[in-house]
């Protein structure tokens, strides 16, 4: 591949490859190595995308596939820390209705192994199966992982969305 061909591929791909990276990883550095290194793969093994249609989602699984290299070698997926804080702090300037980037915001509170999980699952679209053979997991390890998720990102929309609520559930 041409130097010029790869800058544009890079340009036009890094913000998307990059928004991905960072719903899994919480440090820059990881999420520009992940990046990098998915760039990397991308280049090296561009001769085995069989769809050129289909570049846009190999190159996004390519990026998926780094990040959870990454979590792979710090997270233990089969368990999940039930006494990590969950609390966000409501901000004065907060929206009055949910937004997606708002709910992204709000997995960065949840552990890392449930997050993973739920952005696999309800983001990317995989199944549990797929799940857990990505992450060397059973599926019901994956479903109770992303019935934590679920639990704890509603726990944390009712206390920054609705505190001032009477009851939770009602929107402003």
């Amino acid at each position: 591949m041409h130097r010029n061909a790869q800058r544009q591929v890079y340009e036009l791909m890094a913000p998307k490859l990059y928004h991905t990276c960072k719903r899994y990883l919480k440090s820059e550095e990881e999420i520009e190595e992940a990046v990098a290194d998915a760039f990397y793969t991308i280049f090296t093994k561009l001769n085995q995308l069989k769809e050129v249609k289909a570049f846009e989602a190999w190159a996004r699984r390519i990026a998926i596939n780094q990040c959870l290299l990454t979590l792979k070698r710090k997270v233990n997926f089969n368990i999940y820390i039930e006494d990590m804080s969950t609390s966000a702090e409501p901000s004065q300037n907060e929206p009055a209705s949910l937004e997606e980037e708002d709910l992204l915001k709000l997995l960065d509170y949840i552990p890392e192994g449930c997050r993973t999980v739920f952005n696999l699952f309800a983001i990317e679209g995989y199944s549990h199966k797929e799940i857990a053979a990505m992450l060397n997991i059973t599926e019901g390890t994956s479903k109770s992982q992303l019935n934590v998720s679920r639990s704890k990102l509603k726990d944390l929309i009712n206390s920054v969305y609705y505190q001032n609520e009477n009851s939770y559930g009602k929107s402003k």
